[in-house]
């Protein structure tokens, strides 16, 4: 079963290798793909699959998919220190969702005017990286919803 990954916010694609962090420029968690946000003062995630949000916080999330799978979208890096301010939750843990859907919003205005990047890795977790197909290359502008990758 293959499972179409897609941007969670618009923005300019990055490769994680680049993305400002060791583990997810190690693919430590998983591989994928990450979004540098448009500068919009507040902003709407949605997620970028079909699933059962495992895990929740301000700053990041993780979809449970039907296979045993999850994808996690994590905004910003380091943005744990910012103890949820600036960011809305509009799901909670055990929600389903669609791709497509408000999970929650933030300001990646504020997050920058913190001295934090911005990117927003959105990692397969513990997937195989030879499962995983680009369909878009990096330095190329998406919208939220566009697809990512495929994750076979």
């Amino acid at each position: 079963m293959t499972t179409r990954v897609l941007a969670p916010v618009p923005g300019i694609v990055v490769a994680m290798a680049d993305v400002p962090d060791p583990v997810f420029a190690g693919q430590m968690v998983g591989p994928g793909l990450a979004v540098e946000p448009l500068r919009a003062q507040r902003q709407t995630v949605v997620a970028p699959v079909d699933g059962l949000v495992g895990a929740l916080h301000p700053h990041a999330f993780a979809l449970e998919l039907l296979d045993d799978r999850s994808v996690l979208v994590h905004l910003g890096i380091d943005t744990v220190g910012l103890a949820g301010l600036g960011f809305t939750l509009h799901v909670a843990v055990g929600d389903e969702v669609r791709a497509g859907d408000r999970v929650i919003s933030w300001s990646p205005v504020d997050v920058a005017a913190a001295g934090l990047a911005t990117v927003c890795p959105v990692v397969a977790l513990q997937g195989d990286p030879a499962a995983l197909t680009p369909l878009v290359e990096a330095g190329v502008t998406v919208e939220s919803g566009a697809p990512l990758f495929d994750w076979a």
